[in-house]
């Protein structure tokens, strides 16, 4: 049986208890925890020994699914959708079960609906929450696994050790990204709150990714992340496929989020395409605009796409699947993912 480590357990009512609680102790001796679907059977491989543990399910500012119009720093970066104008605002303790079936999701953001969706099984959709989901670890073969295997086999650089068993030389951490939400907020243009010692701070979500597999986001330590803002407009469409071993449970092969948007006419004013479980951070695909933009999404113009994404992927052997057939995969999964958006 594989049992806890010793921790000592916070329940904070407001964040700036929670931040205040993260920042006290020293060396990430203190972790957040919501769901716990995650961190829970991390802790248990000692791949986290936290010495403190601050529950954030007490925080009622959290929570809440809403319609609201304002302002934000999104932006066209990297291909999202952003900009000015009316958002969904999402709490970070929502939990991916009523993210998925909220009226307001599935209107606009059905992309993000579907991924929520297909997290895990529904168990675990209706412990994990949204926040959780976006800030989750990286995965790998030879990282996930019990003390007991990475101690017979030797500890990597994710945790413990000095070698990559992936790439086998180097010093860079391949773990792969593998959460379902982040490629579609993406690919719709969201923003992050962040809450910390010196207060909150927005950053798009294609900012909150980076290439290290050891830690592959830029919230600090006694960060939490608070909110989602996803900004919304007419003729927007968004849809999401994944590649799993079992249509159930499993983690993604490869996951694929699409969002349009679409002229009176049906003619393409801008399409954004994510892939992710490749790499460290979902991966934004270059050139779509050049080739969909000003047409309509039509059988030739998909095709093209597919081929364009196969030629900027290459997965590595950090999941235990053949990656030239995650590969080939691909062009199978965006066509999928833009047949449903056209």
């Amino acid at each position: 049986m594989l049992r806890l480590p010793a921790f000592r357990y916070h329940r904070p009512r407001t964040i700036d208890e929670a931040v205040s609680l993260l920042a006290r102790f020293d060396d990430g001796d203190a972790m957040p925890v919501a769901g716990g679907t995650d961190l829970m059977p991390n802790m248990k491989h000692r791949l986290f020994t936290p010495g403190h543990v601050v529950s954030l399910n007490g925080i009622a500012a959290m929570r809440g699914i809403v319609a609201v119009n304002g302002t934000g720093p999104g932006s066209r970066n990297g291909g999202a959708h952003g900009g000015e104008g009316p958002r969904l605002r999402i709490g970070a303790l929502q939990s991916l079960a009523d993210v998925s079936g909220h009226p307001l999701v599935r209107r606009h953001c059905a992309g993000l609906a579907e991924a929520a969706g297909l997290v895990a099984g529904p168990q675990l959709r209706n412990m994990g929450t949204i926040g959780g989901n976006v800030c989750l670890d990286t995965r790998c073969t030879y990282y996930n696994q019990t003390e007991f295997w990475r101690d017979a086999l030797g500890y990597c650089l994710k945790k413990d050790g000095t070698v990559c068993h992936v790439t086998r030389v180097g010093r860079k951490c391949v773990a792969a990204h593998s959460a379902d939400t982040p490629p579609n907020l993406i690919a719709l243009g969201a923003t992050l709150t962040l809450a910390g010692p010196g207060g909150t701070r927005e950053i798009p979500a294609a900012d909150f990714f980076v290439t290290d597999g050891i830690r592959n986001t830029r919230r600090a330590k006694d960060e939490i992340l608070t909110e989602i803002a996803v900004p919304v407009a007419e003729g927007r469409r968004s849809a999401y496929r994944k590649l799993r071993q079992r249509h159930s449970i499993d983690f993604p092969l490869l996951s694929v989020a699409v969002t349009g948007d679409f002229a009176e006419d049906g003619t393409v004013t801008g399409l954004t395409g994510v892939v992710s479980a490749l790499g460290a951070r979902p991966r934004v695909l270059a050139g779509w605009d050049a080739i969909a933009v000003g047409g309509r999404l039509g059988t030739d113009v998909i095709e093209a796409l597919g081929e364009r994404a196969r030629a900027q992927c290459r997965p590595l052997e950090n999941i235990i699947v053949d990656p030239e057939w995650r590969r080939a995969m691909v062009p199978v999964y965006v066509k999928r993912a833009l047949r449903a958006l056209a």
